[in-house]
């Protein structure tokens, strides 16, 4: 027997395929662009704020501080303004602007004039337009495909965000290696261009037609978040993936610092346990159509949550030296691909209710999990 979890997963039309869709392509190229981008820019930042800049403990805080604050404070409000407006033309937006304020980096390198209050504004303005990009690119995604291409179009997007997580990581190593890590700011900016170019590109075909009515946006969210208080599938899928990414997003505050200085992995290892990681996101992407389909979502999606605070228990106990290096490594490596399986799992279950897919006011609940992703 069908479960209604089981049910509620759009599973693709066997003669469906995404081979050819150019829009859908198109969209999929931008945004793993604009992740090679933030992959050089995670391995930038911490290796400027602490081996360069120095940065102490209060201040690194504080960073990741004004990194995380947009998500939380901005989430819901994205959700019904990206409801108002087009959503090829925020992802364009957001990409010119979020290559703008990472440009400073590299220009107040060269002019020598770079300290931690230019990294706090950069941090807070990014996370803004990264909040409202991400609500856009969620959202824009049963615009591009068939309802029944859903599960391979997320599995497609898990995929290519790992491989392209693991090449920018690595990439970021090699350029802060060669050029330092201010000015590898420079191709994160780019990587924001080329998102923008291809998000021209999209031909949205799927999209549901204006509301005639504009409504306050307040009530937009209210309605949102009644969803899922009256909704017995949703509402434990949401406060479920909002704890898991505020315990996602403490961790992330001291991660890298505590690597660079505690285990001292240095800018090379650094590189080496996010590669590694990322490496692990593209297998749990390219397996969980399959593990779905064999266990079904309620347990991948157990499965998923459990697994990933347990594979940080490593970064607890872990010291200097190579064993521990490659432990960390294959630790992000099983956490990753367990967010990534119960990621994609997550949006196919949530986009196959119906009158979700009328409620993208709640699309940024959702952006809070792609943190994990």
């Amino acid at each position: 027997m069908t479960t209604p979890a089981q049910a509620s997963v759009t599973t693709p039309d066997d003669k469906a395929s995404l081979r050819g869709h150019r829009s859908f392509i198109a969209f999929l190229t931008g945004e793993s662009a604009s992740l090679i981008g933030t992959a050089v820019h995670g391995i930038a930042l911490p290796t400027l704020a602490v081996l360069l800049l120095h940065a102490t403990p209060d201040q690194i805080s504080f960073l990741f501080f004004l990194i995380q604050i947009p998500t939380f404070v901005l989430a819901l409000p994205a959700g019904a303004f990206i409801d108002r407006h087009n959503k090829k033309t925020v992802l364009i937006t957001t990409d010119l602007a979020a290559a703008a304020v990472v440009a400073v980096i590299p220009a107040a390198t060269v002019l020598g004039t770079l300290s931690m209050p230019t990294l706090y504004a950069v941090a807070l303005a990014l996370g803004a337009v990264t909040v409202l990009h991400q609500a856009a690119a969620i959202a824009i995604v049963p615009q591009l495909v068939e309802p029944g291409l859903l599960q391979q179009a997320h599995s497609r997007i898990g995929a290519a965000f790992g491989a392209a997580d693991t090449a920018g990581t690595y990439l970021g190593t090699a350029v802060v290696a060669v050029v330092g890590a201010g000015r590898a700011f420079a191709l994160d900016a780019v990587s924001y261009l080329v998102s923008a170019w291809c998000a021209t590109r999209i031909r949205t075909v799927h999209a549901p037609p204006a509301p005639k009515v504009r409504r306050r946006m307040a009530t937009d969210i209210w309605e949102g978040l009644m969803y899922v208080a009256r909704t017995p599938l949703v509402r434990p899928l949401v406060l479920c993936l909002a704890g898991t990414g505020f315990g996602s997003a403490l961790t992330s505050t001291f991660w890298a610092y505590h690597l660079l200085t505690t285990v001292k992995t240095g800018t090379t290892g650094l590189g080496v346990i996010m590669g590694v990681s990322g490496a692990g996101c593209l297998a749990g992407a390219l397996a969980a159509p399959r593990i779905v389909r064999r266990f079904g979502p309620g347990p991948v999606l157990v499965a998923g949550f459990a697994m990933y605070p347990l594979m940080s228990v490593p970064l607890l106990i872990a010291g200097p030296g190579p064993l521990w290096l490659l432990v960390l490594a294959l630790a992000g490596s099983l956490q990753l691909a367990a967010a990534a399986c119960a990621g994609t799992t997550q949006r196919s279950v949530s986009w196959g209710t119906s009158v979700l897919s009328h409620h993208s006011s709640l699309e940024p609940v959702k952006g809070v999990r792609v943190a994990l992703y």
